[in-house]
């Protein structure tokens, strides 16, 4: 893996393929190898750019919040140093909040955008209040409890009962985190602004999936997005949640070179 310093932290990256640059963004409490199942769909014609977000995987928290200002530094920083000026960007979860940061602070750097398993919308109080308590849990009480309750949250029922590999796989890539890890990021995601209105700026081409048994995002969120986004396509993908490039990496591998093949063309 490659490494920079982006303000108070290290943050790691890792390269993969040949060709056209794309970044690909990982879901929180995983890190970059969560896109290593999609990567071989990809990368005989796209040079994947995959970084592990601050506080995820081998990358610092550094001081305070992660919070999305601080990610989406990273990750043109991060570009930067990979040679690339401007990309398609993918992002799970996190991974798309942070892109809607991104878009604001560096959309010149951007060609297309991929919004996957993930939502426009600030945290409720309650929710911003939950992230907010498991912060304190995790530092109380440890990561264990935390990342065996995440497992059921990000993962579908038909995950779960049929791949006990992937769920073995998720847990392996989660306890990469220190609680420190997990409480930083959890404050720093409290924290995110709204992008409701973010939406309505985004005019490149955009492809929105979910998993159509995602418990935490879902279709009514990514029919929101699509309402708001001009031009933007979305697909479901069967037998997925939140983690559906990891679940469905064939289904998901194959929207994303057809989508990306496509902003070539134009």
């Amino acid at each position: 893996m490659e490494k920079i310093t982006s303000g108070d932290a290290e943050i790691f990256y890792d390269v993969a393929g040949s060709g056209s640059p794309v970044v690909l963004l990982h879901p929180f409490p995983v890190h970059h190898e969560f896109w290593l199942p999609v990567s071989k769909y990809l990368s005989y014609r796209y040079r994947l750019i995959m970084p592990d977000l601050r506080g995820h995987g081998e990358s610092g928290l550094g001081y305070g919040p992660a919070t999305m200002e601080k990610h989406a530094a990273d990750i043109a920083r991060v570009m930067s140093a990979a040679g690339v000026d401007r990309a398609p960007l993918v992002g799970v979860s996190i991974g798309g909040y942070a892109i809607f940061e991104f878009w604001r602070r560096f959309r010149d750097r951007v060609s297309a955008l991929v919004l996957c398993n993930t939502k426009a919308g600030a945290d409720t109080g309650d929710a911003r209040n939950g992230r907010l308590q498991s912060a304190r849990d995790v530092l109380e009480h440890g990561t264990e409890p935390f990342f065996e309750s995440m497992l059921l949250k990000v993962l579908s029922e038909t995950t779960r009962h049929s791949r006990p590999d992937l769920v073995e796989g998720a847990l392996r890539m989660m306890r990469k985190m220190s609680a420190e890890d997990v409480a930083g990021v959890q404050r720093g995601m409290a924290e995110r602004p709204d992008s409701m209105t973010t939406l309505k700026t985004i005019n490149v081409q955009t492809m929105i999936i979910t998993g159509d048994e995602d418990p935490l995002t879902g279709v009514p969120e990514a029919e929101v997005m699509k309402q708001n986004i001009s031009g933007s396509q979305l697909r479901v993908v069967a037998k997925a949640g939140h983690y559906s490039p990891w679940e469905q990496p064939e289904a998901v591998g194959k929207l994303l070179r057809q989508f990306l093949d496509s902003t070539l063309r134009t």
